[in-house]
């Protein structure tokens, strides 16, 4: 293979997870299933906390970003498997692999310092509860992901800058089923010094000091709560930071799963079902983890549920059409990617005996309709 310069005639071939066609049968449906339940299970507790006033508080109002994260995380590489898998191929253009680079740094980073951003806050409710709303107000709570925000997207766009400037041979494997930054930089023709050092760099500032800053709060939480005398108040307390542990353990857990996996297996399809873990079960996980043990989001999605069924859309109360709008504005940005005339061409055939050739059809361009919309966003910003 010869190389080639950051040109638009490159492309990447991403192994996936098996090429047993039985298997990939197995895997689409799978996966599909789990894309769809992450992204429902997301956006219904966005929907939940936004729109029931118990639940406009610090922690929920984070809870809320770290929904829409997973979401974007998730829908960053699964909808480029499905289409794979769908259209039996195995390509990505160097565009939409830049593309796929660019927006899993900016959701894993912003995944590090929002959980950081919740252990600060699980640290001031429990510490200096007096103190909490003066500390923990909107202007405080808004500027810290502000913040988040501007230093991950800087990153980003660093580390794709830097990724420009490599060369890169035709059709060269990646051994995962998405490009992940590190076995992208690995396939480069190139030197990769300067890419080298800013990735330990954006390791050091996305994942060390995070760590460090929940390790520290909850140490300062252990230490608070060892001092209090009541056996029961002390389990009360500690129980407010069961959820969000779940979250730091399964995240950090298969981060390392997934590190670890490339420095000790050797064959590619091990590698790639280590970062399924990392990249689709754990956003699914979340919104579970939270609702499972909360009252008080088991009683705003029912609200909320109970509301959506009971009114129709057409309803003139000006409460309920704003709680509607979200999922309007969802049903149009489906319109917009031809999710309805898509939908009535399946329903159309329904009563041919091949159903499932158009169901097919309509799986598949709607996946490539998706993640065409995600490549356009990032062309947009960047």
């Amino acid at each position: 293979m010869h190389a080639e310069n950051h040109t638009g005639l490159s492309q990447f071939l991403l192994m996936g997870l098996s090429e047993d066609p039985e298997v990939q049968s197995i895997l689409f449906g799978f996966s599909l299933s789990m894309y769809l339940v992450t992204v429902l299970g997301n956006l219904l507790f966005v929907l939940a906390a936004t729109y029931d006033s118990h639940l406009h508080t610090p922690m929920y109002f984070f809870l809320c970003n770290l929904s829409f994260v997973d979401i974007g995380f998730i829908s960053t590489t699964v909808p480029k498997m499905l289409v794979n898998i769908q259209a039996q191929k195995k390509d990505i253009s160097y565009t939409e692999c830049l593309t796929e680079v660019y927006f899993l740094i900016i959701f894993s980073g912003m995944d590090n310092f929002l959980l950081t951003v919740m252990a600060y806050d699980h640290f001031i409710a429990i510490c200096y509860p007096l103190k909490y709303t003066l500390i923990m107000n909107s202007q405080f709570c808004h500027l810290l992901l502000m913040i988040s925000w501007f230093i991950i997207i800087c990153v980003s766009l660093i580390h794709i800058l830097l990724m420009m400037q490599l060369d890169f041979s035709v059709s060269t494997e990646i051994p995962y089923f998405f490009c992940e930054l590190a076995q992208v930089l690995e396939v480069a023709n190139s030197g990769t010094l300067m890419n080298n050092i800013f990735l330990y760099v954006a390791i050091v500032l996305m994942i060390v000091f995070p760590v460090c800053g929940i390790l520290f709060s909850y140490f300062q939480i252990v230490s608070s709560l060892m001092r209090i005398s009541s056996t029961t108040s002390r389990y009360k307390a500690f129980s407010t930071c069961l959820s969000h542990l779940c979250v730091v353990s399964l995240f950090y857990g298969t981060g390392l799963g997934v590190y670890f996996s490339s420095e000790v297996i050797h064959f590619y399809q091990g590698k790639a079902v280590a970062s399924v873990m990392y990249t689709v079960v754990t956003p699914m996980l979340n919104p579970f983890i939270y609702c499972l043990r909360n009252k008080d989001v088991k009683r705003a999605l029912g609200r909320l549920l109970s509301k959506a069924a009971s009114c129709p859309l057409w309803t003139t109360d000006l409460r309920t059409k704003r709680m509607l709008q979200p999922v309007t504005q969802v049903l149009v940005n489906f319109n917009r990617l031809r999710f309805f005339s898509l939908l009535n061409y399946m329903l159309s055939d329904i009563s041919k005996p091949h159903m499932f050739c158009p169901l097919n059809t309509f799986i598949f361009v709607y996946l490539h309709q998706l993640h065409q919309y995600i490549i356009c966003i990032c062309v947009f910003y960047a």
